[in-house]
């Protein structure tokens, strides 16, 4: 299973959170009105100052969920740029999408994160510092990485390869030239807990 009218993976890097969750969201408003909308990460990092996000120096998706809805919506990439370090919040901007808030999946269960998935694409945190995770180049990752969560990724769509390894896609916000065109298939259902690289350990959605 994998969403359609997914946006092109972006090479941004130290801001992962910010495109982790402008993701979830851009496909959840094509779930709910049939367009695929372009949105602004350099919102999120400007105006998502909640719960600790500090720009390009780390944040959490669901702090940004949040602020989407409180702040009643969100605009387009177009009309705010990305700028690659954290700025003043443009408050005069406008909105072109929204949602009503976000849920958690409960941590280090790949059963309710896989139950999510179909449902919209899932922002979760893993380790992805690691020298197998940063030079991956296709097939189903099952290389070396522990659970110290590091960067921020959306699960996109899961699968079973033709060798048999179940799999969840991810799509990166390292460019399209990392990985299969900017995507990883990064095994799922391993014995250990909280998932390969960590990755069932914190996961939330958006909620329409």
């Amino acid at each position: 299973m994998i969403f359609s009218g997914v946006s092109l993976c972006k090479r941004r890097n130290r801001c992962c959170w910010a495109f982790s969750a402008v993701a979830a969201v851009e496909r959840l408003i094509k779930i709910k009105t049939g367009k695929l909308i372009p949105l602004s990460e350099q919102q999120l990092l400007d105006c998502s100052r909640n719960g600790g996000n500090q720009g390009c120096k780390g944040g959490w998706m669901m702090n940004a969920f949040d602020y989407i809805s409180q702040n009643q919506g969100i605009t387009t990439e177009k009309r705010y740029p990305y700028q690659q370090m954290q700025k003043n919040c443009d408050t005069q901007i406008n909105k072109v999408a929204t949602i009503s808030g976000y849920r958690m999946v409960p941590e280090n269960d790949e059963e309710a994160l896989l139950k999510a998935v179909p449902n919209q694409p899932v922002s979760v945190a893993l380790e992805g510092h690691g020298r197998d995770f940063q030079f991956y180049n296709g097939g189903v990752f099952t290389g070396d990485c522990g659970n110290s969560l590091t960067h921020a990724v959306t699960i996109v769509g899961y699968g079973t390869s033709k060798k048999g390894l179940n799999y969840l896609l991810i799509k990166n916000s390292w460019g399209q030239s990392w990985g299969e065109n900017g995507y990883m298939k990064i095994q799922r259902n391993v014995e250990r807990q909280g998932g390969l690289c960590g990755i069932a350990m914190k996961a939330s959605y958006p909620t329409a």
